[in-house]
C-alpha cells in the first residue's frame, strides 16, 4: 500500500498557510502521541506519518517539489522519517518546540517521559549525478562512493576512551540545559539555555578516545546504492535519508542530497518531457516525399515524409518522449523538418533549377493546386 497524501494526513488543503499546517500537525501529534496511546502501534505509526508530512509541507522547497511530483519527487525515502528509520525520540528532538507545554517540554503527559535534551543531527552531504537520456527514460541504479564523517568504531561514537571516562555533567545534571532566574522590573524571569559546561550533551569526558580524539566521528568512505526513478530532470534533487555526516558524539545522521544533471544527447534536445529532433531532408525529398529514420531514446523509427512537406513542419510522434517522474503519462518526440539548401552545385544541377525557375514552378502560391507540379518535377530528378 502506497503512502497517503501528505495534505490528507494533516487534514489541510494545498492552499493552507504555514501556520495552518503547523496547527494541524500539532493537533495530530497530540491525538496520536505514544504516551497518550501506550502500546498502540497504529497510533505510533500515525504519529510518525504526521511528522513525515509536516517535515515536507513545512519546508517551502520540499513542499513545492511535492506539489509538482508527489511522493516520487521526494526521493527513495519519501524524504520523511519512516524512510530512514527515525524514532519517536527523534521526532521530539526535531519538532518538540511545536508541542509546547502539552508534553512537558519534549516529554510525556503528567510530567513523565522524555528529557528535554535535544538530539544532535549531522550535516547533509550534496553530490551531483549526471545522467544520459536513456537512463532518464528508464530509471537507473547508481552506486555513489562518498567520503563522510561516520561514528567512531573504537568508542562507538561517544568520544570517550571507555565507559568510566564519561560522567554526568555536574552543571546541568545530565539534562543538557540550565535554567536561570533573573530579576527584572516585571518580576522574576525564567530563561533556559544550552548548558555551557557540556554543550547540551549532558555528559562530560575525562579521557578522550585516541582514535577520534574525543570527537566521536572519523572520516570514512561508503558506497551508497540509490535507485533513480524515470523522468527526473536537471536540477531536481533526491534525498537519501540518514546517509549524510554523523554528528559529534552521537545523534542522527544528516542526509545525502543527490542533485541531477543531464548529458547532452548528440541528436535529441529535451524540452520538459518532450524531445525535439531537428531533421534535414533534401529539396527532392521535400517535394516528392520519402521515408526517413529518426532517433528516439530507445531506437530508430521510420517515418513517412509526405510530398510537398514544407520547411518548419512539426511531426509529432506520440509517446516517444520521456516519462513523467510520478509515473503518469509520457512526452512526445517532435520532429522539426528542415529542408537542406545545397551551397555548392554542379553546372548540370544549376541548369535544372534554372529551368524550374523559368517554368514558374517554384513561384510561391499556397492556394495553387500543386498536383501537376509533382509530375513535372519527377522528370527533372529521375
Amino acid at each position: 500500500m502506497g503512502k497517503r497524501d501528505y495534505y490528507e494526513v494533516l487534514g489541510v488543503s494545498k492552499e493552507a498557510t504555514k501556520e495552518e499546517i503547523k496547527k494541524a500537525y500539532r493537533k495530530q501529534a497530540l491525538r496520536f502521541h505514544p504516551d497518550k496511546n501506550p502500546g498502540d502501534k497504529k497510533s505510533e505509526e500515525n504519529f510518525k506519518e504526521a511528522a513525515e508530512a509536516y517535515e515536507v509541507l513545512s519546508n517551502e522547497e520540499k513542499k513545492a517539489r511535492y506539489d509538482r511530483f508527489g511522493h516520487a519527487g521526494m526521493g527513495n525515502s519519501g524524504n520523511g522519517f519512516s524512510g530512514h528509520g527515525m524514532t519517536v525520540e527523534d521526532i521530539f528532538s526535531s519538532f518538540g518546540d511545536i508541542f509546547g507545554d502539552a508534553f512537558g517540554g519534549f516529554g510525556g503527559f503528567g510530567g513523565g517521559g522524555r528529557r528535554g535534551k535535544r538530539v544532535s543531527k549531522g550535516t547533509n552531504l550534496r553530490v551531483k549525478v549526471k545522467l544520459n537520456l536513456q537512463e532518464i527514460a528508464t530509471g537507473t541504479e547508481k552506486k555513489l562512493k562518498v567520503t563522510k564523517y561516520d561514528s567512531c568504531d573504537t568508542c562507538n561514537g561517544t568520544g570517550a576512551a571507555d565507559a568510566s571516562s564519561m560522567s554526568t555533567c555536574s552543571t546541568c545534571h545530565g539534562s543538557g540545559h540550565v535554567t536561570r532566574l533573573t530579576n527584572t522590573m516585571l518580576g522574576q524571569m525564567q530563561t533556559t539555555s544550552v548548558c555551557p559546561a557540556c554543550g547540551g550533551e549532558g555528559k562530560t569526558i575525562t579521557k578522550k578516545c585516541t582514535t577520534c580524539y574525543g570527537e566521536g566521528i572519523v572520516q570514512k568512505e561508503e558506497v551508497i546504492k540509490i535507485n533513480i526513478p524515470a523522468g527526473v530532470a536537471k536540477g531536481m534533487q533526491m534525498t537519501v535519508g540518514g546517509k549524510g555526516n554523523a554528528p559529534r558524539r552521537g545523534g542522527i545522521n544528516g542526509d545525502l542530497l543527490v542533485v541531477f544533471d543531464e548529458e547532452e544527447h548528440p541528436d535529441l534536445i529535451r524540452e520538459g518531457n518532450d524531445l525535439i529532433y531537428n531533421m534535414f531532408i533534401s529539396i527532392p525529398d521535400a517535394v516528392l516525399g520519402t521515408h526517413v529514420e529518426v532517433p528516439t531514446v530507445d531506437n530508430n523509427v521510420k517515418i513517412k515524409i509526405e510530398p510537398g512537406t514544407q520547411p518548419g513542419k512539426i511531426l509529432r510522434l506520440r509517446g516517444k518522449g520521456l516519462p513523467e517522474v510520478n509515473g503518469y503519462g509520457r512526452g512526445d518526440l517532435l520532429v522539426n523538418v528542415n529542408v537542406w539548401i545545397p551551397r555548392n552545385m554542379t553546372r548540370e544541377e544549376m541548369k535544372v533549377f534554372e529551368k524550374l525557375k523559368e517554368s514558374g514552378s517554384f513561384t510561391p502560391n499556397p492556394d495553387k493546386n500543386d498536383r501537376g507540379f509533382f509530375d513535372r518535377m519527377k522528370g527533372y530528378f529521375e
